[in-house]
C-alpha cells in the first residue's frame, strides 16, 4: 500500500537534515586543564568549533585553535567560535617558518615575565636548555639554538652506541649547526648533551614524515608524539591576551 505523500514529504525531509546537518570541524586543542572539570578535558581533547565547553567554579582550561592559544577561567558555557581577541597567526607563520642555514645573532623571542627565560625563534631548534622529545621533520636539518650570543661554548654529544661528536657556539651566535654526516639522527634516537659548564641533558627525537599546517593539527601532533617542549614554545608565542 503506498505511503501517504504528506509522510513521504517528512520522511524525505528527515533524511536530508540527517545528511546535511553539519558536524562541527576540528577548532581547537586542549593544552592544559586543572579545577573540577579536568577530567573532562585531558590534554590532547579535540574540540569542535560550535561544541559548548561547560567549566565550572575554579577551572581553567587552555586551548589552542586556529586564531591562537586562549585561557578560560571559572563558570560559564564557551564557545571556540567565540572571538577571543586579535589573532596570532602571523606569529604562528614566524615560529614555524622553514629557515635557512643563515647566522643567526639575534631572534631570541623574550619571555614577557620579567626574568624569564627567552624562547627559540623558530619552533624547529633544539634548545641546548632542555632535556626532552623533539619532534623535526625527516628532511629537516638539526640546528642547536642557546638564549644567548655571548662567548663561546661548546656541547658534547654523546649517542647510545657510544660515539661523541661536540658542537661548538662561535661568539655572537646563536645557532650552531649539527653534522648530522658525522652523528646521524634518526627516528627514536637519544643523545646525551653536555654544556660547558658540566650540566647534562636528554635528547631524543621524533622524525615526522609530515608535519601539520593548521595551529590546532600541529599542536594535537606534537602532544600524540610527545613533545612537550617545542608545545609549550608554541602555546606561548600565540598566546592571545586576555580581555
Amino acid at each position: 500500500m503506498p505511503l501517504p505523500i504528506k509522510r513521504i514529504v517528512c520522511a524525505a525531509i528527515a533524511v536530508a537534515t540527517c545528511v546535511s546537518a553539519p558536524v562541527a570541524a576540528l577548532a581547537g586543542v586542549v593544552i592544559a586543564s586543572s579545577g573540577p572539570s579536568a577530567g573532562n578535558f585531558p590534554v590532547g581533547k579535540k574540540i569542535g568549533g560550535s561544541e559548548p565547553i561547560v567549566l565550572r567554579s575554579g577551572d581553567t582550561l587552555t586551548v589552542l585553535d586556529g586564531d591562537g592559544t586562549r585561557v578560560l577561567r571559572g563558570a560559564g558555557t564557551y564557545s571556540l567560535d567565540q572571538r577571543a581577541g586579535p589573532s596570532q597567526r602571523s606569529a604562528f607563520a614566524a615560529l614555524t617558518e622553514r629557515r635557512s642555514a643563515r647566522r643567526v645573532t639575534t631572534g631570541a623571542v623574550r619571555a614577557e615575565d620579567e626574568g624569564a627565560p627567552s624562547r627559540p625563534p623558530s619552533l624547529w631548534y633544539v634548545d641546548v636548555a632542555r632535556s626532552g622529545k623533539v619532534c623535526l621533520a625527516a628532511s629537516e636539518r638539526v640546528r642547536l639554538w642557546r638564549s644567548t650570543v655571548e662567548g663561546d661554548a661548546t656541547y658534547a654529544l654523546r649517542a647510545a652506541s657510544g660515539d661523541r661528536h661536540t658542537v661548538t657556539f662561535a661568539d655572537g651566535e646563536m645557532l650552531a649547526p649539527w653534522d648530522t654526516k658525522v652523528m646521524p639522527v634518526s627516528d627514536g634516537a637519544v643523545f646525551g648533551l653536555t654544556g660547558p659548564r658540566g650540566d647534562e641533558r636528554e635528547l631524543r627525537f621524533a622524525l615526522l614524515d609530515t608535519i601539520a599546517e593548521e595551529p590546532e593539527a600541529l599542536a594535537a601532533q606534537l602532544i600524540e608524539n610527545g613533545c612537550t617542549g617545542q608545545l609549550e614554545v608554541l602555546s606561548a608565542a600565540t598566546m592571545i591576551a586576555e580581555g
